[in-house]
């Protein structure tokens, strides 16, 4: 049975329509995610390999152990999303973030009460690598994802598009945010400190604000706004077939865009995991890595905010071949890094138009493609096969420097992957035009 949702207030009496308050709140949710996304773990790597008996390698295959092990319980979370809806979800990823996040914090301490050695260090690690994806990248990113698409159905893109943007924005600066925590405060004590507010504040606003959808409120998706053209858009946005997961699962469309938030999971997670290292194998320094992420950032935004718009009137897989465009130039730069210098300003710029793009996929193309009654199974095994993805981008740039001495294999196996995806979207249309009444 469906968890009731309230808010404090009755969603009905706000002075505006309370879905954009939920744009609002479901974005906070997949921010507060990110100690548990790639771009979070980062900033902490170089502190657990001081303390753990653990060298790159070793700490790679425990994230990508932890990484794929969460990923398999990801389709079951989200059909779970389907029966009870968001809050008892997002309550329930908090917590366990947060206490993922502590246990973290004295990762090293556990491992040598538990007799200390390389095999204690990786357990221990890799338990906490589990339910650290889990809960962070994938229940709460899920859950808040799926709140925020199903408020809005005819204006999705253009109310997508301001989460998309602050969320490229909280991504990209996310590294800085957190190694300013660790500067001031130490590594064990910045976890401790996110974690506290996991514990009181995310779950205080999930109790009294979280809705799973409008009509739980008595209120329906977009509010009063009443679409007034049949043009092209209209056609865009109608659902003729509301697909289940095993019928999504045979659609070529759907492998498409699965694989290319895979593949920007692996590339995203091999870079920021190691981006520090692949600054200093091409002579370059640790300032000079995390700046990358402030201009990108900037990239993403407008492409985030611009194509969140234009998805309500284009067909995706433009924005699919796009993002393909981007990446391909981010993985040039990453294997002319130590070449030229032209190559940090291609990997900005590519890594915020694949960055940005990404997220307007993400946060768009299930509910657009596949429907609504089933986007949590949906979603759920599209975030699977991402997380997947994700856990095999770490050892991939990692094995490239130990086993070739550079991150250019890596590059060069990310920049062919990146180009077949980019060929197979040609090829991607819309399923729901072939239920299109004639």
């Amino acid at each position: 049975m469906r968890t009731p949702s309230i808010a404090l207030l009755p969603a009905k009496r706000w002075p505006f329509f309370y879905g954009w308050f939920i744009i609002a709140l479901g974005t906070f949710g997949i921010l507060m995610s990110i100690p548990g996304q790639t771009i979070g773990v980062s900033t902490f790597t170089d502190s657990l390999l001081g303390v753990l008996e653990l060298n790159r390698d070793e700490l790679s295959v425990a994230y990508m152990c932890g990484t794929i092990a969460s990923s398999l319980m990801l389709t079951w979370a989200g059909k779970l999303y389907d029966r009870m809806g968001v809050k008892p979800l997002a309550l329930v990823a908090s917590v366990g973030l947060g206490v993922t996040l502590l246990l973290l914090s004295i990762s090293d301490q556990l491992a040598n009460g538990l007799g200390g050695g390389f095999w204690m260090s990786f357990v221990v690690l890799a338990v906490c690598f589990v339910m650290l994806r889990f809960f962070g990248q994938g229940v709460l990113t899920m859950a808040s994802q799926n709140m925020m698409v199903k408020w809005f159905d005819k204006r999705r893109g253009f109310a997508m598009s301001f989460s998309s943007v602050a969320l490229a924005l909280g991504f990209s600066l996310a590294p800085l945010f957190l190694d300013g925590l660790i500067q001031a405060w130490g590594w064990r004590e910045a976890w401790r400190l996110i974690a506290i507010v996991l514990f009181t504040a995310v779950p205080l606003i999930i109790v009294l604000f979280f809705i799973d959808r409008p009509q739980l409120a008595g209120l329906k998706p977009d509010g009063n706004y009443v679409e007034n053209k049949t043009s092209r858009r209209k056609a865009l946005q109608q659902i003729h077939k509301e697909y289940t997961l095993p019928e999504a699962r045979r659609s070529f469309t759907y492998w498409v865009f699965v694989g290319f938030l895979a593949m920007q999971g692996l590339f995203t997670t091999g870079f920021t995991f190691h981006v520090v290292s692949v600054f200093a194998e091409a002579d370059l320094g640790r300032s000079l890595a995390l700046s990358v992420f402030p201009p990108a950032a900037t990239i993403a935004m407008i492409f985030t905010f611009a194509f969140s718009w234009l998805s309500d009137y284009i067909r995706l897989k433009y924005i699919l071949l796009l993002q393909g465009l981007g990446a391909i130039l981010a993985t040039l730069g990453v294997f002319y890094l130590s070449s030229y210098e032209l190559a940090y300003y291609l990997m900005i710029v590519g890594y915020g138009m694949s960055g940005g793009l990404s997220r307007v996929i993400f946060a768009v193309s299930w509910p657009k493609l596949f429907g609504q009654k089933h986007l949590g199974a949906i979603s759920g095994q599209a975030m699977t096969v991402m997380v997947f993805g994700s856990a095999l981008g770490p050892v991939l740039f990692s094995f490239s420097l130990s086993q070739f001495g550079a991150y250019t294999m890596a590059a060069l196996v990310c920049a062919l992957a990146y180009l077949a995806l980019t060929i197979a979207a040609f090829f991607a249309n819309n399923p729901q035009l072939k239920w299109k009444p004639a």
